[in-house]
């Protein structure tokens, strides 16, 4: 096994004290200029490598910070991944990637990792209904942020779109279409954004004259299977509904295989709108309507916000901040009924 090189042995090759290594290594002004990159030229040719904890104790920050979310398969959270990351990284940190997979207790699990591997801050699209795990952190003085996903909770910062205003909008275009037997698949409405995107569909029912049925509302998770099992319930309904507002992408384009499965076309016999504007929407031969999130500006805004507190960890004075993004409504084939040119797949402003 390769011995790993030490300051000493620096010191050793360059005929001074390890201290003064030390020093210039972490670049004190009492080192000359030359000192300094003779030391790191030596500390590069013996391939040398700071002990990042070590550094981290010393100067009270580990240049790590972590990111929780539901999933990474989801082209919507590698987004804000990047987002996060291309913030981050100028300034010197490294992103910590976690996934929760809808678990609670893998989100908790997830939050003790990081803790002590003494991150110096966290961003969360959470799945969690407690609020414990989030006293836990702040408990530590390790700066939270929230993003998609959030908790209101006093002196924490969360940045989000309007999800009411995206269910509202989708909900909306689809009575444009001549919808008016309606369906929703929502997600879990625990979870703040599941709840505001259901609440925002009910108002555009009541709105426009309406009638709001609780079993055109079924509850699903984010995947392929529940969306055709959700449309399987809706087809065998006495009365079916004539379109879908999904809360997700995934559980549109199943029930989009299964309607046409059952031999009814879309958008003829049912429209379908999804949420998230994941890429495989806009790339099929049947274009799905969707909700868009802006999820690299998000990550961008939600690194932004967590690097100023970063920064102003050791402050009195509690930064929060509360970014809603605007939700634009992307229209498609899957939803476009009414005779109108092909100008109309844009951005639909509310």
């Amino acid at each position: 096994m390769t011995k790993k090189t030490t300051i000493y042995d620096i010191a050793k090759n360059l005929n001074i004290t390890a201290a003064t290594v030390s020093r210039a290594l972490n670049n004190n002004p009492k080192i000359s200029s030359a000192t300094r990159e003779l030391v790191l030229k030596t500390a590069k040719a013996l391939n040398y490598e700071q002990n990042r904890l070590a550094l981290a104790l010393k100067s009270g920050k580990s240049h790590n910070v972590g990111v929780i979310v539901p999933r990474i398969d989801s082209s919507f959270f590698g987004s804000v991944i990047r987002g996060i990351e291309e913030e981050f990284n100028p300034h010197g940190y490294h992103v910590i990637i976690c996934q929760t997979h809808e678990d609670e207790n893998r989100e908790n699990e997830n939050i003790d990792t990081l803790l002590n591997a003494q991150v110096d801050g966290i961003l969360i699209s959470t799945s969690n209904t407690k609020i414990d795990p989030f006293n836990r952190i702040l408990k530590k003085n390790i700066p939270l942020v929230f993003f998609d996903r959030s908790k209101t909770m006093n002196g924490v910062s969360s940045v989000t779109i309007n999800d009411f205003k995206g269910g509202y909008k989708a909900t909306k275009h689809l009575i444009d279409q001549g919808c008016t037997r309606i369906a929703h698949f929502s997600g879990d409405r625990s979870i703040e954004i599941f709840n505001e995107r259901f609440l925002g569909y009910k108002q555009a029912l009541l709105d426009n004259g309406i009638d709001f049925k609780h079993e055109y509302v079924i509850q699903t998770k984010s995947t392929l299977e529940d969306g055709r099992k959700a449309a399987q319930l809706l087809l065998e309904m006495k009365n079916p509904p004539n379109a879908i507002f999904s809360s997700s992408d995934f559980t549109a384009l199943g029930a989009i295989q299964e309607i046409k499965a059952q031999g009814l076309k879309i958008p003829e016999d049912i429209c379908v709108s999804g949420f998230a504007n994941e890429p495989f929407t806009k790339f099929m031969e049947l274009s799905i309507t969707s909700v868009d999130q802006s999820p690299l500006e998000m990550g961008k805004i939600a690194a932004k916000v967590l690097l100023e507190q970063v920064n102003n960890s050791n402050s009195v004075m509690k930064i929060e901040k509360r970014v809603v993004l605007e939700p634009e409504l992307i229209i498609r084939k899957s939803s476009l009924k009414t005779q109108e040119s092909n100008t109309n797949l844009k951005k639909l402003s509310f």
